[in-house]
């Protein structure tokens, strides 16, 4: 199978309404709203989507209705990070159902397992799931998934490819130096936006990245920058997004900023499910003025009036 999950996937965050629940029409906008800006597939259920803020029914109605607005036009892939191998294999019938493309399985969580065990779990999962899989790695929240450990995945067929959220390019080049002599269709995906342009350059496929809600067309460019030669236009770029990136991500409790970048692009996210302290939703305000200051900054035109 050649590669094919390449580009910029969008890891969609999830909108609620007044009632604190799923704002089911706000989300088949934006999603139809990051077709029209031509990601090259979407993300659902993962870190910057709450995941683990969301209820297995709720997680199940995002993607399916991520699905059903996509409608095949770009591929979906699905965030299947369930606590254990039976609620993940559900998630990946579930979403298979759906029409979702592949599904990204973060490796056990909470309990830090060895790496035996790490690749015991997917490989129970490719034995069995209807769906094609893509590793998620992202150690900061779940047992890491080691070089030989991903080497040795890399000979199950099931096993499409890796999303790996560390941002460390040495450890990516090393996987693509492990795995593709072998398994050339295989896919590296980043997860780690600041650095989506030497990942690309050193061979990289694409990646899921927070920023692409706020600015799609951004690392879209970015992307296709790169693939048409201009590496050296797709660095300035790179760097012009970079303080906003570090607004979002670092003036902000994860994910808000990136809900309150969107925002101000014309979607309304609602109330955030971490509940907030009156002096927390006063500095936000300023916080999203300056947001507002960079996305100009970097040629944003399509912006709304402040709003909280």
């Amino acid at each position: 199978m050649p590669r094919n999950l390449s580009g910029i996937f969008t890891p969609l965050l999830v909108p609620y309404n007044t009632h604190g629940g799923i704002d089911e029409e706000e989300l088949r906008r934006l999603v139809r709203w990051l077709i029209d800006k031509d990601v090259h597939g979407l993300y659902p259920n993962g870190s910057t989507g709450e995941f683990t803020r969301l209820t297995r029914d709720e997680r199940q109605r995002v993607v399916q209705i991520t699905c059903e607005v996509a409608r095949g036009r770009v591929p979906v892939l699905a965030g299947a990070g369930e606590a254990n191998v039976s609620e993940t294999l559900t998630a990946c019938e579930t979403y298979a159902k759906y029409g979702a493309r592949a599904a990204a399985i973060i490796s056990p969580y909470y309990y830090r397992i060895g790496v035996e065990s790490v690749y015991a779990y997917f490989a129970e999962i490719a034995a069995n799931s209807p769906i094609d899989v893509i590793l998620y790695n992202i150690p900061m929240f779940a047992s890491p998934i080691d070089l030989p450990t991903i080497r040795r995945l890399a000979e199950l067929p099931r096993i499409i490819g890796i999303k790996d959220a560390t941002g460390d390019i040495a450890f990516m080049m090393r996987m693509i130096s492990f795995v593709r002599p072998v398994r050339p269709d295989f896919t590296f995906l980043t997860g780690w936006d600041p650095v989506l342009v030497p990942m690309l350059r050193i061979g990289c496929d694409g990646g899921t990245l927070a920023c692409s809600n706020a600015i799609p067309e951004t690392m879209v460019r970015i992307f296709h920058l790169h693939r048409a030669g201009d590496s050296d236009e797709a660095m300035r770029l790179q760097y012009r997004m970079l303080p906003l990136f570090d607004t979002m991500l670092g003036h902000f409790e994860f994910p808000d900023g990136f809900r309150a970048a969107t925002e101000l692009r014309g979607f309304s996210f609602g109330h955030v499910r971490q509940p907030m302290t009156a002096r927390q939703k006063k500095e936000r305000i300023a916080q999203k003025e300056a947001l507002r200051t960079m996305l100009t900054d970097l040629g944003v035109a399509e912006l709304v009036a402040l709003s909280d």
